[in-house]
């Protein structure tokens, strides 16, 4: 018996095809109509028979299976104990829709599994399976990873890659034969290999060609393959990279996937990336709330925490228009560097003798809001967690353990580790006015050997999400932010426990600007921290004007981290009128569709529209000198077509970025009018720019004259 189900949303179908074997998908792509032949579906997934290969003719199934003839990568890797049941062949057994998602239990009697697979359709496409082992001994699993079926006129491949200070750098391949690959086994999500890759039709760009792209929602260790088999067919496979050994299922005993949340457009990546976008801000716990301006004091202060200095840095701060003040590292234990104190979590008689009270009334005082930088799951060597529990560590004693930033990996999935930890946070969240935690994770995973000397960052990975959800629990009111090095720590599953992330180590906006448009396919940007930082950046050391610094950092949750108590008169009014922009725009650039633009290089577009498109907010970056005079024409692309639109330039006080070049007219005279349709066919030219620049432009639907 076979079953066929269609999920349909405003832009995307899905057609699955449950029976006689597991549930496979044969359709994700754009709704194919009430008029479709369900048989035709089906027919058009049979390559036909192959000299030499097997009867293997069905559509793909979600986890494909090596048992069934299928000659690609299986899904699901394991066995017995003794080696048995390496490849499992499932039956449907239960097909259950309950409105947009279906659930399709199967199970292989044999071997002695169950597999269900969970999956819906509403902004995106959200894939999960869960393994059963229904027998009396162990099954060692080592890989349960889901595929998505994408047409062969996918012939190129968009990752998202990179390096600390350096992350979401956008890489495009070919996809011509055989499998493309990324592995990651940090033990976090990593700077070097976001999980997430985009197939597209060869040429596809911001506006044009058609799509599919999958994040794999999980904080640990990841891996993805895009397959393309002998007979043509083309897949990608996403999952959990695990460990050897590092799940055994006893009996009774279940594995569930990470979620892998997919995204589908017939119009360029811009539109894919709304659907991830839309899943994030449909979460229960996504704030309401105006994201509020924030001052960290890392690139300001470093370890020195002298009280009168940090009282200055919070005053001017709010004089400027701050609304948080976040006091980073440094605080608490033996931590007057980065060797040590790492695990102490208590105030640090040191650095702050009359405790944190003090600075927390002055900068509630001030009318802002109070955050304290934390990193629970690491310690040094050098503290007294070390010494008096050399054994909470994830490490195998057997050897001499790595060092990474002076630093050992704390293992929650140790009990006695895990309540010490939950312990000393709870006390730091209920002794204190705090509003606001920064979670940092600087190390990555390194032998990551559990109690058990087995491999533990699967259980690692879940015991941090335990420990947040538990302490989100019992202080609702504090917003966490994930931070790991900056940006190596940053997907669906970890923003289902906090409200931002810290985009990236680097404040210089010229690496930023690269950083946040491509962390801008995956988060939108009331999540995406990104603040102003010093003139020389501390990554880098390239020097920028105060106007680059700011229009970079305002789209994103808006911030400070540089010390500025060392801007002069200009940098400060600067400051105050991007933080009054940032207050304007705040509501339409976090609730709205963020949109990119394809421009050669070194342009750099991009922006936000309303989602009644009502109204506009665009930047054009210079990243280095221009080649010619000006920008080929920006065709400001799905925008309402009847629309008129003024389009305005939005200046910064005492900052000049054009060229000494005359700009367009429509420049010069300070506002053109426009429709939709015109902007979308013609585009908009723009002045030339000085290297290390940007410009603002807002549009304002009108009333058509």
């Amino acid at each position: 018996m076979i079953r066929i189900e269609r999920l349909i949303g405003e832009t995307t179908e899905v057609v699955l095809v449950a029976g006689p074997g597991p549930v496979a998908i044969a359709h994700w792509g754009a709704p194919l109509g009430e008029a479709a032949d369900l048989d035709a579906i089906l027919a058009v997934n049979d390559p036909g028979s192959m000299p030499a290969g097997s009867n293997w003719r069905s559509a793909l199934p979600i986890i494909t299976e090596h048992a069934s003839g299928f000659d690609g990568r299986p899904g699901l890797v394991g066995s017995r104990p003794d080696g048995r049941d390496f490849a499992a062949r499932f039956v449907t057994t239960a097909v259950e829709r309950h409105g947009d998602s279906v659930t399709v239990t199967a199970i292989d009697a044999h071997a002695r599994l169950e597999l269900v697979t969970e999956i819906a359709l509403d902004d995106a496409l959200w894939v999960r399976c869960t393994l059963t082992n229904l027998g009396d001994d162990g099954y060692r699993l080592d890989e349960l990873s889901i595929s998505l079926p994408v047409p062969e006129r996918a012939d190129e491949l968009i990752t998202l890659g990179g390096r600390w200070t350096a992350e979401f750098a956008l890489a495009r391949h070919q996809w011509t034969t055989a499998t493309l690959s990324a592995a990651n086994r940090r033990g976090r999500t990593s700077h070097e290999s976001v999980p997430l890759v985009f197939a597209t039709e060869s040429g596809a760009g911001e506006w044009s060609g058609e799509v599919w792209g999958a994040h794999l929602a999980w904080s640990g260790n990841h891996h993805w393959f895009a397959e393309r088999t002998t007979d043509g067919r083309r897949h990608l496979q996403v999952g959990e990279l695990l460990h050897a050994g590092e799940v055994v299922l006893g009996p009774g005993e279940q594995y569930r996937t990470p979620e892998v949340i997919a995204v589908h457009a017939s119009n360029g990546l811009t539109p894919a990336t709304w659907g991830l976008h839309r899943r994030l801000r449909a979460r229960g716990q996504h704030p309401t709330s105006p994201r509020p301006v924030t001052f960290n004091s890392w690139e300001a202060t470093y370890f020195d925490h002298d009280f009168d200095r940090l009282v200055r840095l919070a005053t001017l701060a709010a004089a400027v228009g701050v609304e948080r003040f976040v006091l980073d590292d440094g605080w608490f234990g033996s931590r007057r560097d980065d060797t040590s104190g790492l695990g102490d979590w208590w105030v640090s008689p040191d650095a702050h003798p009359n405790g944190l009270t003090p600075l927390i009334e002055a900068v509630h005082s001030a009318g802002m809001q109070f955050g304290i930088w934390v990193e629970p799951e690491m310690v040094n060597p050098d503290s007294e967690l070390f010494r008096d529990h050399r054994d909470w560590v994830l490490t195998d004693d057997r050897y001499e353990p790595i060092l990474h930033r002076h630093q050992l990996v704390v293992d929650l999935t140790n009990d006695d580790a895990f309540d010490h930890i939950h312990t000393a946070l709870d006390r730091l969240l209920s002794d204190h006015a705090i509003d606001f935690v920064k979670w940092d994770m600087n190390r990555p995973h390194i032998h990551a050997a559990d109690h058990r000397l087995a491999a533990g960052t699967h259980r690692q990975t879940l015991a941090l999400y335990r420990l947040l959800d538990r302490l989100r629990a019992d202080h609702p009111s504090v917003e966490i932010e994930s931070c790991a090095s900056g940006g190596g720590r940053i997907d669906h599953a970890i923003l289902q426990r906090t409200d931002r992330v810290w985009t990236s180590d680097s404040n210089d906006a010229l690496e930023r600007q690269r950083i946040q448009y491509g962390a801008s396919m995956l988060i939108p940007p009331e999540l995406m921290g990104a603040h102003i930082g010093p003139r020389r950046a501390h990554t880098t050391g390239r020097v920028h004007d105060i106007g680059f610094r700011a229009i970079t950092a305002l789209f994103g949750h808006f911030g400070i981290e540089a010390d500025l108590t060392e801007f002069d008169d200009r940098e400060l009014d600067v400051v105050r009128a991007t933080i009054e922009l940032y207050r304007r725009y705040r509501d339409l650039l976090h609730s709205g569709d963020t949109v990119r633009f394809d421009l050669e290089a070194p342009w750099l577009a991009h922006g936000v529209y309303a989602t009644d498109r009502s109204r506009a907010l665009i930047s054009v970056a210079a990243l280095d000198a221009t080649p010619t005079a000006a920008t080929a024409p920006l065709r400001l692309i799905g925008l309402d077509d009847e629309h008129h639109y003024r389009i305005t330039p939005i200046p910064l006080p005492r900052v000049s970025v054009v060229a000494n070049i005359d700009p367009p007219a429509w420049w010069s005279a300070g506002e053109l009018t426009a429709t939709g349709r015109q902007l979308a066919a013609h585009g908009l030219r723009l002045p030339a720019l000085l290297p290390a620049s940007a410009i603002l432009i807002g549009l304002e639907a009108i009333e058509t004259p």
